[in-house]
């Protein structure tokens, strides 16, 4: 009897002879050229992290209904779960790993993510900054009403969703308060009683 790997993009199959359903697939990720083998079943959000070790994408519910696995494909908005490896020859994926800069400089929507304490345990973040992304890309008018919207496919269930709104709409240019606790604190002054 023969143990199959199952993180592999080979699987073995009784008798040893290896899967013949492999499919040879070349996808720009984060701006790199990536490529591998992949059987039909895989699933896009398993290359990218078992293969090409993105850990933006996150495995939340493989259903398509929580957006922890959200990336830009081709330019749109998708959840990597619902999405084959195969499908996404010859296209272009972003995580959230394309959007800081080499050095590691915060984009403004992930400074305005932190300036508003818009992430707890972070499990969403990577989806959220996505489809955030999306949004301010989209040239629709930042309301509250058009974040929320836009949001609807990505849970969170730490933030209760102000602190993520207000930071979108931050990025936008929009006067949104910070949150509580986090206003500009008075510089301490030598003396003072703490």
């Amino acid at each position: 009897m023969t143990i199959t790997d199952h993180t592999s993009s080979v699987n073995a199959v009784p008798g040893g002879s290896e899967n013949l359903d492999l499919h040879a697939i070349e996808v720009t990720v984060d701006g790199q050229t990536e490529q591998g083998a992949v059987s039909s079943r895989r699933l896009l959000v398993h290359w990218l992290r078992d293969d090409l070790d993105k850990r933006g994408p996150k495995i939340g519910c493989d259903t398509g209904n929580c957006g922890a696995c959200t990336v830009r494909w081709d330019g749109r908005i998708a959840k990597s779960c619902m999405i084959l490896a195969v499908q996404a020859d010859g296209t272009k994926v972003e995580t959230a790993a394309s959007l800081s800069a080499e050095d590691g400089t915060l984009n403004p929507l992930q400074q305005r993510f932190k300036e508003h304490h818009a992430l707890q345990c972070g499990y969403c973040t990577s989806g959220m900054l996505m489809t955030a992304t999306d949004l301010l890309e989209s040239g629709e008018e930042i309301t509250e009403q058009s974040v929320r919207r836009a949001l609807k496919g990505n849970i969170c269930r730490c933030t209760g969703y102000e602190n993520i709104v207000r930071a979108i709409r931050a990025t936008a240019g929009q006067d949104v308060p910070k949150p509580h606790g986090h206003e500009a604190a008075e510089p301490y002054q030598e003396g003072e009683e703490q």
